[in-house]
């Protein structure tokens, strides 16, 4: 089974589950979406309307929490402890693993100190055990990592939610590319045509060509025609003529008187 499809099912899976539920039956919920191993997208589980029905109550830092995995990242997490649930081990790996996510979104050479300072690690060892065991074998990122310059060039990364504030960029820029594309369409429609117009007019030019060359042949043969009929006369006159002189120079045998 493939990394969305996956996804598509877990994810499916715990918007039932938290619309079938109210009040701290919801936390269990959220500590085990932010736990599960396979599950790295959560904006459609926090968008589920039980959960904003936690405002005002004891809960609500889970409903946070929800959102600093849906959008957040490792530092900001723990910028804002103060006021979040504690984490367990399963939580941290996954909030360090969204954080590679985050950092690949806007540049595919990750230097080695920018992660080891984001995900809390202290030497390049345990950052390289982190991204091939937890990232590249769990299927989320591709890369390679090059010891000499001290990165991680990303080859492929999985999407994270969209954070409220990125819609606006994103539509516009899908409105771009839509009419980018429009434009290149039209583009090449009015190639289509003008190709279409050049290979007729370049079929007429042709036939032309053939029939000219049909008449000027035609036209050859007739002549020939009458060069050889021409020369036929021309030669069956001189033949009579010289059969004509061939008498005369014979000399004429004389009769002799019968005695």
């Amino acid at each position: 089974m493939d990394i969305e499809q996956k996804q598509a099912e877990l994810i499916d899976y715990f918007v039932k589950q938290a619309a079938s539920l109210k009040g701290s039956p919801l936390v269990d919920v959220i500590i085990e979406a932010t736990s599960h191993p396979s599950l790295f997208a959560f904006s459609e589980i926090l968008s589920v309307p039980t959960f904003f029905e936690l405002e005002g109550t004891d809960y609500i830092k889970y409903r946070e929490l929800l959102r600093m995995y849906a959008y957040g990242t490792w530092s900001e997490y723990k910028s804002d402890a103060h006021r979040l649930p504690q984490l367990v081990p399963d939580q941290i790996l996954k909030l360090k693993q969204l954080t590679v996510l985050t950092l690949a979104e806007t540049n595919k050479v990750l230097p080695y100190d920018t992660l080891m300072q984001e995900l809390d690690v202290t030497n390049v060892r345990e950052l390289e055990d982190f991204l091939i065991n937890c990232c590249m074998y769990v299927g989320i990122v591709r890369g390679k990592l090059d010891q000499l310059r001290r990165c991680f060039e990303v080859q492929f990364a999985a999407g994270r939610d969209l954070r409220p504030e990125q819609l606006s960029n994103m539509i516009e820029t899908l409105a771009n590319w839509l009419s980018t594309s429009d434009n290149l369409l039209v583009s090449i429609q009015e190639k289509i045509k003008w190709a279409d117009s050049m290979n007729e007019i370049d079929k007429n030019h042709r036939k032309e060509v053939e029939e000219r060359v049909e008449e000027v042949k035609k036209a050859l043969s007739a002549k020939a025609g009458i060069d050889i009929r021409g020369h036929e006369e021309i030669f069956s006159e001189l033949g009579g003529v010289m059969d004509y002189e061939e008498d005369r120079s014979r000399p004429k045998r004389r009769r002799h008187p019968v005695g």
